[in-house]
């Protein structure tokens, strides 16, 4: 399988790398475009065998799947250059771009003859980079076969998960836009180590195997994160004490609110 991504800045470059890392589409079968040769080139010396060029429909010819990385005001200008180079009897489209939904983009590849291609909304983190992005995808006129070869696809790079469009904005707000949210989590509590005692190098290294080592237990006992933070809260203890002081700071409800707010539907 070919895949062209069309956009070589923060999550196309990200999506790249990721894909170049994996095992299931070969680095000499991915494909990426970009007006500019400077992340081309950067690409090139980490994946030599990784095909770059400034030419979108140099990108597009022999693929299976496109993916638009680009921004969302260049979308329908790029929709236009590449789809008549675009075979949609085997050639479907998948868009990383916020706020753009099926229906529209399904207008924008309309060639005039009412066929249109599998289409694909699919909105991973940057941690895709590192293999360890979680992934939503929503689809419109694929197959049951195309839908699981995304979904493995994608599950090499991190999680993924097939969803209803609707869906998408949720997931925007707690994967995409939450991977700043765990960030400044890590920062505020670098800085409280600091002020704790802690070198501000140190405080990062114990902050994130904390972190692992919480989500690690989730997914080894499949637990409800309540049931475990009573196995570390005892009466009168230390960690109810700090859990209580955060509660009243607002922790939980700005949690909430962050999320809704960065929702956009």
């Amino acid at each position: 399988m070919k895949i062209a991504i069309i956009g070589a800045g923060n999550m196309g470059g990200a999506l790249a790398r990721g894909l170049a890392k994996g095992t299931i589409i070969p680095t000499s079968d991915i494909y990426v475009s970009n007006p500019s040769t400077q992340k081309l080139e950067t690409l090139k010396r980490e994946f030599s065998e990784l095909n770059t060029t400034t030419n979108n429909c140099e990108a597009v010819k022999a693929a299976d799947l496109v993916v638009l990385a680009v921004k969302p005001w260049k979308v329908e200008e790029v929709v236009e250059e590449i789809k008549p180079c675009v075979d949609y009897s085997h050639c479907g489209v998948a868009s990383m771009v916020g706020g753009l939904g099926i229906e529209q983009l399904s207008k924008w590849l309309d060639k005039g003859d009412g066929a249109l291609p599998a289409t694909y909304l699919v909105i991973p983190n940057t941690a895709i980079s590192t293999m360890s992005s979680m992934t939503f995808i929503a689809s419109a006129r694929s197959t049951e076969a195309q839908d699981r070869f995304l979904l493995e696809v994608f599950n090499e790079l991190g999680e993924a998960m097939l969803v209803d469009e609707d869906l998408i904005p949720a997931g925007t707000s707690l994967a995409s836009c939450g991977i700043a949210y765990a960030l400044r989590y890590i920062r505020a509590a670098m800085e409280g180590g600091v002020e704790l005692g802690f070198r501000a190098d140190d405080a990062k290294r114990i902050v994130m195997q904390t972190l692992r080592g919480a989500a690690d237990i989730l997914a080894a006992n499949g637990s409800h994160p309540e049931a475990e933070i009573d196995r570390v809260t005892t009466p009168g203890g230390l960690t109810i004490k700090g859990l209580n002081a955060m509660e009243a700071a607002g922790f939980t409800p700005s949690v909430i609110e962050g999320l809704k707010a960065s929702t956009k539907r």
